[in-house]
């Protein structure tokens, strides 16, 4: 056995054991345990969801046939999306290409009946087009869910106009419509469909489903060469759309287990043997951004399965999807810890996740929307860059202005101007209470890939504000800081107290502060509190020596002094 071997062995090892301990911490009934993880806030992490539009299942469940019909429709789709940007989601998983059939209008495929209710119909509007525009809106990427392979039914919509088109591009397998990963005809054919997404629309990705070779097929080619024909389709789609837009990511759905692991046999399902896809490999040929391995498995089937694609991810991002559908009681009656479990683990790993499917995750089944939002995802987070594409780093922008009025705050900054075959300059706003704002720390995130260079805010609460411009791969400028200067209008002094009250130095007729901010002598904020009345109740504070300031609605604070409490202790 080789060194290799060995080591590889021995860290599949460690991992199962850790993953125990992982198991044991979190369903202990310590809540410091719980709080090891309720502590972590990445700033980059992929939080997806699958959102199918196949016979309405996530959405549409109406039709769109009049005018009033299609106000409906979206509705419905703005309602979901609330509910994810409620969630701290950042990707949406948009079936975009049915079965043979699209829900925009193409040149090259006919309409899906999911929005219209007739297939070949279009139902008044562009589906993916508002799809796009309402997740841009909130922040969120979208990527367009292409299904490669399948057609449908032999004799249904899609299949049979396809069948008149390219007859020999077409195989039938049990009633069921395929394109023939065979056919020379195959790659070009996939290819222009995603190069017409990509020119037409401003997607942030293109997502492949059912990349592979059906698993009821009997292949008469050997399967490297079933896998070559299954990379080649890949190849010419990553060639299409990056020559048009190189910062469209290309990611696809694989089996959810690469193949057998020496430890842990994967049953006769995964993607290199079972459906020709050599996923890892895309990867390494540098021809695939993103995976969402569909690992919609427990345990031992996805526990070392999952460090495997990380561990060959080749500096690409991983994300796996988890069958939160299987929480049904209709589906699989899985318990809500066999999920929670597995995102605890992928998140103290650097690995996002992706639900499928919307329907389950926004109806909460078994809690699993509550739990992400009051666990998971308490903060928001970016999509990591695509750093193998690019690195270089945006312009800064400039001249960061704070408008504060009564009830709202109006963040203005210079607009950064960058070459449009760059797909533009978005921008990330910070905000917190400690100047400067740190913008390495997600819960301080306030609003992600805007288009304007200016928000407002509907909350006078006073805090210090950045930007940072975004560009298309991800990749964040330096950050502009709102201008701040701390006045010198008083000599230190010791304030006085009791260790209880601390007396409040008077306003003067120049100090127009409203609250007093008392900070350690390393500069961390303990408390805030009203600039009010004579006296402050510091009843909370431990003794020691903290520094008092003043702070008024511009932010502006000035050094009142030090503060030196020493509570006399109780006779015994």
């Amino acid at each position: 056995m080789s060194i290799f071997s060995i080591a590889y062995k021995m860290n599949i090892i460690r991992k199962i054991i850790y993953i125990s301990l992982i198991a044991l911490l979190y369903f202990s009934p310590s809540c410091e345990a719980q709080n090891i993880f309720q502590t972590d806030n990445p700033k980059y992490e992929v939080r997806a969801v699958w959102l199918t539009t196949i016979g309405g299942l996530d959405w549409p469940h109406n039709y769109a046939q009049n005018s009033f019909s299609i106000e409906k429709q979206k509705k419905e789709l703005i309602d979901i999306l609330d509910k994810l940007k409620e969630e701290n989601i950042n990707t949406v998983l948009f079936q975009t290409r049915i079965r043979g059939t699209v829900i925009y209008p193409s040149s090259i495929e006919p309409w899906d009946g999911c929005c219209s209710g007739v297939p070949g119909k279009s139902p008044g509007y562009d589906p993916l087009a508002f799809a796009i525009e309402e997740c841009h809106k909130r922040g969120m990427e979208i990527q367009a869910w292409v299904v490669t392979i399948p057609v449908g039914k032999w004799n249904g919509y899609g299949c049979k106009t396809l069948r008149k088109k390219y007859p020999k591009l077409i195989v039938k397998s049990n009633n069921e419509g395929f394109i023939n990963p065979s056919s020379p005809q195959a790659a070009s054919y996939i290819a222009d469909i995603c190069k017409e997404i990509t020119s037409r629309y401003d997607v942030d990705g293109i997502h492949l489903d059912y990349i592979r070779y059906p698993e009821t097929w009997k292949l008469n080619i050997s399967n490297d060469k079933a896998r070559d024909n299954i990379t080649n389709i890949v190849r010419s789609i990553y060639s299409s759309i990056k020559t048009i837009k190189p910062w469209v990511k290309l990611s696809c759905s694989p089996i959810g287990k690469y193949n057998d692991l020496n430890r842990f046999s994967s049953h006769g399902w995964n993607a290199y043997t079972k459906g020709c896809q050599d996923a890892q490999g895309w990867l390494r040929l540098g021809i695939m951004d993103q995976l969402y391995p569909m690992m919609y498995f427990r345990n031992d089937q996805f526990f070392p399965f999952a460090f495997d694609w990380k561990e060959n991810c080749c500096e690409r991002t991983i994300v796996p999807g988890l069958g939160i559908y299987f929480l049904s009681p209709n589906e699989g009656n899985w318990q809500a810890e066999d999920i929670q479990r597995q995102m605890f683990v992928l998140r103290d790993n650097n690995m996002g996740y992706a639900f499928f499917r919307n329907k389950f995750f926004c109806d909460n089944v078994k809690g699993v929307y509550d739990f992400t939002k009051y666990h998971i995802n308490k903060y928001p987070a970016l999509v990591p860059p695509m750093t193998w594409s690019s690195k270089r780093k945006p312009e800064a922008p400039t001249e960061l202005k704070v408008i504060r009025n009564k009830d709202s705050q109006t963040i203005v900054w210079n607009n950064v101007s960058d070459n449009i075959s760059n797909g533009g300059i978005l921008y990330n706003v910070y905000a917190s209470n400690v100047y400067p704002v740190n913008t390495d720390d997600a819960r301080n995130l306030i609003a992600q890939r805007i288009k304007n260079n200016y928000i407002t805010i509907t909350d006078n609460k006073p805090m210090f504000y950045a930007v940072r411009s975004i560009d298309r791969y991800g990749i964040e400028s330096c950050s502009v800081q709102e201008v701040y200067k701390q006045e010198e209008t008083v000599k230190d002094k010791f304030i006085e107290n009791d260790g209880y009250k601390m007396l409040l130095p008077d306003k003067g007729k120049t100090l127009d502060a409203d609250y007093i901010i008392i900070e350690s002598l390393t500069g961390t904020i303990i408390k805030t509190m009203p600039y009010k009345g004579k006296y402050a109740d510091i009843s909370s504070l431990k003794d020691g020596c903290y520094v008092v300031l003043s702070l008024n609605k511009k932010s502006v604070t000035h050094r009142l002094g030090h503060l030196m409490i020493k509570r006399k202790k109780p006779n015994n």
